[in-house]
């Protein structure tokens, strides 16, 4: 299996670090200097300048030899680059059987703490969002012009190494704002690793995979949960209608869904390897953050 990753951010690097040996090829693109800011150091994957600007000629060499696809760039203020400028190289691709496409569970919008699955109505709340609508869509397309299997996880809030509450509590920048009844799905990032790696070799599964934890659960819970295991005292409460929000933030807390996963569980047969936030807090804490 030959893979190709457009888009080595946090999430990408680490499946590529947990199951980048089950490849005999790897390769990755990257915008700037560096990919990943040293968090997940990837010696391993040749790497590819793409700026999402102007096509590359090592891309689209890259595509011809690529048997899977992971897309985790997120889309521009126009769209996917990805498609833009390498759609029709894809469609064409003789050796690639499989595309896997990073989405968010944004794209629900708001569900008023509801448990939703994959059959919700979309109904994004945010131009973001309403953006990775409609690049799904194009996806799709794309799928159904070409005949390549596409597959969308949809994921809740990524957390994991370096990325986490108890990161927040050692800067000082973890706040517990309170807002009665307000839930959130989250998802480790080695848990979206092996979903996706079940999801291509059940490419029939889908299109469309939530990707997330077991238990939707109130953020402030999550602070107090790493604020233990730190030893600290959490940050005092705030009430949501009190807090200085940029409008991104506020508009985040304005989604409010218990986001089910069975078909994760069922279909790609992938049971979390943290099931909640504190499996995934402590095993970060016992990593060392």
């Amino acid at each position: 299996m030959n893979l190709l990753i457009f888009g080595l951010g946090y999430t990408a690097s680490h499946f590529v670090r947990i199951h980048g040996g089950l490849f005999d090829w790897a390769a990755g693109t990257f915008r700037g200097a560096e990919s990943n800011a040293g968090v997940c150091p990837l010696p391993q994957i040749e790497k590819l300048s793409f700026d999402g600007l102007a096509p590359s000629h090592a891309v689209e060499a890259a595509i011809q030899k690529a048997t899977h696809i992971l897309v985790s760039a997120p889309p521009d203020e126009t769209g996917d680059a990805v498609l833009r400028h390498f759609g029709a190289a894809l469609a064409g691709a003789g050796k690639l059987e499989w595309i896997g496409y990073l989405s968010t569970v944004g794209v629900y919008g708001d569900a008023g703490g509801a448990w939703i699955d994959e059959t919700a109505p979309l109904r994004p709340t945010s131009e973001r969002n309403a953006m990775c609508v409609g690049v799904e869509e194009d996806w799709l397309a794309l799928s159904r012009e070409s005949g390549k299997a596409v597959q969308f996880f949809r994921l809740a809030g990524i957390y994991g190494p370096h990325r986490n509450a108890l990161v927040n509590l050692k800067r000082g920048t973890a706040r517990r704002l309170v807002k009665p009844g307000q839930v959130f799905n989250r998802i480790h990032v080695e848990d979206i690793a092996g979903a996706v790696l079940s999801g291509l070799s059940r490419p029939d599964v889908g299109p469309f995979i939530n990707i997330t934890d077991n238990e939707p659960a109130p953020p402030q819970d999550v602070i107090a949960y790493a604020a233990d295991l730190l030893g600290v005292k959490p940050p005092r409460q705030i009430p949501f209608d009190e807090a200085e929000l940029t409008p991104m933030a506020r508009s985040f807390y304005g989604e409010n869904k218990r986001v089910s996963n069975r078909l994760m569980r069922e279909g790609l047969g992938h049971e979390p390897i943290y099931p909640t936030y504190r499996e995934g807090i402590k095993a970060c804490f016992e990593v060392g953050l």
